[in-house]
């Protein structure tokens, strides 16, 4: 089993005009790893032919990071924008204010201990890693995202278990729920909404919903 590699990717050119707003998509993935541009394949533990047998697709995509796992129970985010004509042409500041979108969306549902680790792109709580982030900026257009493990079955074994998660060796993986109350645990829908609201906040975005399905996406097939 090789690595497929993704072409689906939005045009940059989509966005270059005046006027055609952003947008953030919201899904969870079949279970796939994702490799960035310039990862290293001696972070995934398993040969591909048996990741291939456990049911999971191994692609390569155009984004920076190292190997990570999606799948049910995580929820991802795309979000597509101009950067240059809405905000700044500077990715740093982006991938900072991804993980300030994170860390609001983890108060807004009682977790207020998230925070970010210096040198280490990323939110965590008590040590765990609960969202990574990996984007591609073309032309100032940015592309994939972040994705946050919200439910137990994010984190099950034969997901992050096969591979060094973002290449970032001796550090575990959590979830959401782990660190919520029994009696305030939260499902994906629930997330979502927290998230889209702080996002509106961090990028000043008035988002609307569009109900979408998988085929819907060449990404998704």
């Amino acid at each position: 089993m090789e690595p497929m590699i993704d072409e689906n990717h939005p045009k940059a050119s989509d966005l270059d005009s005046a006027g055609t707003p952003g947008a953030l998509v919201l899904l969870q993935h079949k279970p796939v790893y994702t490799l960035g541009t310039a990862s290293d394949e001696n972070y995934i533990k398993l040969d591909f032919d048996k990741i291939e047998e456990r049911g999971i697709d191994l692609v390569q995509i155009e984004r920076g990071g190292e190997v990570t796992f999606h799948g049910p129970g995580q929820l991802v985010a795309y979000p597509i924008l101009n950067l240059k004509r809405d905000y700044k042409p500077d990715i740093h500041w982006y991938m900072r204010a991804l993980e300030e979108v994170v860390i609001l969306s983890l108060k807004k549902v009682g977790i207020d201990n998230a925070y970010r680790e210096d040198d280490l792109t990323g939110v965590w709580i008590n040590g765990k890693k609960v969202a990574a982030f990996g984007v591609k900026v073309k032309r100032w257009i940015s592309m994939h995202g972040l994705a946050v493990n919200v439910l137990e079955q994010s984190t099950e074994e034969n997901t992050f278990d096969n591979i060094v998660p973002c290449g970032i060796e001796g550090r575990e993986v959590g979830y959401i729920n782990e660190f919520l109350s029994e009696g305030s645990q939260i499902d994906i829908p629930t997330f979502s909404l927290k998230l889209i609201e702080a996002f509106e906040e961090i990028f000043r975005f008035d988002t609307f919903p569009v109900d979408v399905t998988a085929r819907d996406f060449d990404l998704l097939d």
